[in-house]
């Protein structure tokens, strides 16, 4: 099965990300940190139920690796957005992948350990609106750590010309938040709520 995770926004830098997030969110990120093996770092806001907001860039400090960054991060360009989404799968390295995926790595981030499915060419399957597969491990989820924010995911949105084909991916997940409908262009968005009832669209 598959459990909902975080949501990702890329931009071009981490500053221009985190502005523009808490310009929307009204709210402070706080420090991630960086990943080695992608040459990027991040910032994290926590969600209500177990859920987290990450801002990712490439790091200027960071080498650049041999292989595709994840999430797309190597074609990314404009303004900060969200671009994909992640969930969480147990047992993740001896499961079959979903097409599109080539292999499971370990990863670390200071006290932090996961696997990770990646892509073939570091973009997600669907245009990106297959969620990214991560496994936790033993490692505390990092929503644990983070600061409650007063905000709450209620609907992402998955548009895409093969809905159908989307849908039938993402049979292992059951998530009544998430909402698959068929347009002409691919496009992910999320609508949140704040703790006093106004809406957020990214």
């Amino acid at each position: 099965m598959y459990e909902f995770d975080h949501l990702v926004i890329a931009a071009e830098s981490l500053d221009a990300g985190v502005a523009w997030a808490e310009e929307r969110l009204g709210v402070s990120l706080e420090v991630g940190g960086q990943h080695l093996r992608y040459g990027t770092h991040n910032a994290l806001l926590g969600l209500a139920d177990g859920l987290y907001l990450e801002v990712i860039a490439i790091d200027p400090a960071g080498g650049k690796p041999a292989h595709e960054r994840w999430f797309g991060l190597d074609k990314f360009s404009g303004a900060p957005r969200l671009i994909t989404w992640v969930c969480r799968v147990e047992g993740l390295t001896t499961r079959p992948l979903p097409a599109g995926f080539g292999a499971v790595v370990g990863l670390t981030r200071g006290a932090l350990s996961w696997d990770m499915a990646e892509s073939d060419d570091g973009t997600l399957p669907f245009d990106q609106c297959h969620p990214g597969l991560i496994d936790w491990g033993t490692t505390p989820h990092p929503a644990t750590r983070l600061a409650e924010s007063g905000l709450r995911l209620e609907r992402l949105t998955l548009a895409h010309p093969a809905a159908a084909d989307l849908a039938d991916a993402l049979r292992p997940l059951n998530d009544k938040r998430v909402d698959i409908i068929s347009a002409s262009a691919p496009k992910l968005s999320a609508r949140l709520v704040t703790s006093d009832g106004r809406e957020i669209i990214l």
